[in-house]
Order: structure tokens, then sequence, then C-alpha cells
């Protein structure tokens, strides 16, 4: 059995939930935390996990739509954070983004900070983007008593073991089996027990599916990369990072 503990399920993305859960089930892949990281997207997440088994939620919002939220929004997301019947098991992804836009950097640190600060109030994990930014992203994780993971890490060697240090797993996806991609050194140093598995769906598919859309059912193709790198069995891939996942995320309500 496999998690996908990162993507991003949306009817706006040209994918009918209904079979692309099937596919993902049918690949063995059985749980899923689909990433909901502005207004609209959380709003049909929950409506997703309403409608099918396996579906959790990290809700908050994503440094890129950071021009776009304001006071009343975070306490409408706090408001969601409150009720008890939401399969909500994350804050995320939530972080800092300095690719495309610099200017920006106060208010994104800004909004990054007050959903930090919601997570220690729920006592809920968080899921981290960090572009372009890692440094910061690590001060700021820093000053907090926060868990969580670091989505689709690309950082070093020396800042994954720093991460980890800090109480955060790192988020394996399909960048992994890139011929160009040396994260196969971080999964070497770092080893099963702090890695989980996400494919960031619709995006950054695996070979041989590369620059096509990404699916949860390809969480398989990711897992025997990790097996290669790692000499062990793809069995025992899942085994751990399902655990990893199940420490990290509480799965145990449903709607």
């Amino acid at each position: 059995m496999f998690v996908d503990t990162h993507l991003h399920l949306s009817q706006k993305e040209g994918v009918a939930p209904s079979e692309f859960i099937r596919r993902a089930k049918d690949a063995g892949v059985s749980r899923f935390v689909v990433s909901c990281c502005d207004k609209e997207s959380i709003v049909e997440g929950i409506e997703l996990a309403k409608e099918f088994e396996g579906i959790y939620l990290a809700v908050g919002f994503h440094p890129e739509v950071v021009a776009e939220i304001g006071e009343e929004d975070l306490l409408w997301l706090e408001s969601l954070l409150s009720k008890k019947n939401l399969p909500i098991v994350a804050i995320g992804e939530i972080g800092l983004d300095y690719h495309w836009v610099k200017d920006n950097k106060e208010q994104q640190r800004s909004l990054f900070e007050k959903q930090l600060e919601l997570a220690t109030r729920y006592h809920l994990p968080v899921v981290i983007h960090t572009r372009d930014a890692i440094q910061e992203t690590y001060d700021i994780l820093s000053q907090y008593s926060l868990k969580g993971v670091i989505h689709c890490y690309s950082g070093s060697v020396e800042m994954a073991q720093r991460f980890i240090e800090l109480g955060y797993y790192l988020g394996i996806g399909g960048v992994v089996t890139f011929s160009n991609s040396k994260l196969y050194q971080v999964v070497e140093s770092v080893g099963l027990p702090f890695l989980l598995l996400e494919t960031d769906s619709p995006y950054l598919a695996p070979v041989p599916y590369r620059g096509k859309t990404n699916e949860s059912c390809y969480i398989p193709i990711i897992a025997a990369r990790l097996a290669s790198i790692l000499q062990v069995s793809i069995e025992e891939v899942a085994t751990v990072t399902t655990h990893n996942a199940e420490t990290l995320f509480d799965f145990s309500h449903h709607l």
C-alpha cells in the first residue's frame, strides 16, 4: 500500500476524480493528501473528500497567492481548522517562493509566519513549499516547534539533514527519476526513515511519462526508483514510507 502525500486534484485540470482515484487504487495507492492552496481549491477539496474514501486535505495559502490574501481569508481558514468533521491533516502548502516574484518577500514571510502560527495553535503538521528561498525557509521554520514535510525537496544533502533535525520529512517525487537529477544523492544519504512519496500531480510526472500529466498511479514508479537507489525491495519502500506518512498525518478520521 502506498500513500501519495502531495497532489493537486481538480476538475479544472481536466481530470475526472473518479477515474483518477480508480487508476491509483489499482496501482496500490490507497490514501491521498490533496494540497489545497487557494480558496477555490480548498472548497473543491472538501467536496472531493466528502465523495471519495481515502482523500485527506492539506489546506493553506500558497506564496503565489499572497497578493489575494487578507486577514478575513486567514480567519476563514481558521474557521475550517476548528471544525472537527473535516479530514484536514496539515496546513499547506505554505512557504516562500522567490523564483518569479522577488518584490513581495516581506508579504510572503508574513503570510508564511501567520500560517505557521495557525499550525502551532491547532497542532497540525505543515507542508512546506520553498523555491529559491531554502535558507530563509529553514531560518523561519527553526523558530517554531513544528513537524512537517519539505515538499518536492530539491536542496543539498547538508540542508536535508538540517531539516530532518528540525523534525521534517522530505517529499520525493518524479524528479528523482530524471536523468539530470542529483536527488539520488539526498536519498542515499537520508534513507527511507525520513522520506515521503508524492507526485505533485498533475505536475512533474516521472520517467517515462515526463512532460505528460502526472497521476497518483505513478507512485510505484517513484518507489521503484527509491528501491533501486537504496538497494531494497519496493515492498520495503511501501512499508516504510506509508509508516512515515501515518506518523506525520492523522488519518484516523474521515468524513
